[in-house]
């Protein structure tokens, strides 16, 4: 068998057994002060054009596993990736997928959610907000730790939408959560909780609760923009407007969620292993074509 043939049979077999994978329980839709919670997780990235160890497919049912309602797949300046998981998640009635994009420059990082087309990295932040604000997308600083500070002026900072305040970087570096919430306090930023997830932590392990009219990508973006959100960072801090935190410290499990993994089938290792052997083909054989 060629190896071509090796290539698209693991691929195939990746995405086969990921659809067929144990899929949870889904809990019930949870509804708070006349709005929808959605539990999501703003930053991920998949295997195909980014970076991530989980195909897109693969991220959609990750996403179920771990109980989100919505994901944004965040491609590094690319959103194709994001367009197949929303694809294949509208075929399996699977969770919100929003097209996002994380902007790469040197110096800053940016979370694009709820665009339709790539935002040139080349433009400066304030340029690139308001470019993801006229395709009616948000704008998110991603990890704004003290180094990526000096990226972001004034300007930027005002015309930003959110900040992540709980990133996995909290639960490695001593100062990771001081300076996230430095950030996030230095303008009106709504609190985000984001996995980054590439494959070797757990997706949903940061996550932002969205108060949103409903589960569609639509309402999803508004409430982001209207800042309605909840954060549950290192040790149990939350983050976020006081009303809407202590509507959510009403609801025992939320912060169970945030905290809480579940256990993986072993047809979701099938899947993994074997998108990761499909992507390891075909990259080998671009090699050979160069």
């Amino acid at each position: 068998m060629s190896l071509r043939a090796l290539a698209v049979a693991a691929l195939v077999i990746g995405i086969t057994a990921g659809t067929i994978a144990d899929r949870p329980r889904p809990s019930p839709p949870l509804t708070l002060g006349g709005y929808r919670v959605v539990a999501a997780d703003l930053h991920t990235h998949s295997s195909m054009w980014s970076d991530g160890a989980l195909t897109p497919w693969g991220l959609v049912l990750e996403a179920e596993r771990q109980g989100l309602d919505a994901i944004a797949v965040t491609g590094h300046n690319e959103i194709f990736d994001a367009k197949v998981a929303r694809w294949f998640s509208g075929l399996v009635g699977g969770p919100t997928i929003l097209t996002g994009q994380e902007i790469l420059a040197p110096g800053h990082h940016v979370i694009a959610v709820g665009i339709d087309h790539v935002v040139n990295h080349r433009l400066s932040i304030p340029d690139q907000v308001d470019e993801v604000h006229r395709q009616g997308g948000v704008a998110i600083a991603a990890h704004p730790v003290r180094d990526f500070w000096p990226g972001y002026d004034e300007l930027a900072r005002r015309k930003l939408d959110g900040a992540e305040v709980c990133h996995p970087l909290v639960f490695v570096f001593e100062d990771g959560q001081s300076e996230l919430e430095s950030f996030l306090t230095s303008a009106r930023l709504a609190p985000i909780g984001s996995s980054d997830m590439h494959g070797d932590g757990r997706l949903g392990l940061c996550r932002t609760y969205i108060f949103a009219r409903d589960a569609s990508a639509p309402a999803i973006v508004e409430a982001l923009r209207a800042r309605r959100t909840v954060v549950y960072g290192k040790d149990g801090q939350a983050y976020g407007d006081p009303e809407l935190v202590a509507l959510a410290a009403t609801v025992d499990r939320l912060k169970v969620e945030a905290t809480t993994d579940r256990p993986h089938s072993l047809l979701d290792w099938v899947s993994l292993a074997g998108g990761l052997l499909g992507l390891a083909g075909l990259i080998v054989m671009l090699q050979f074509k160069t």
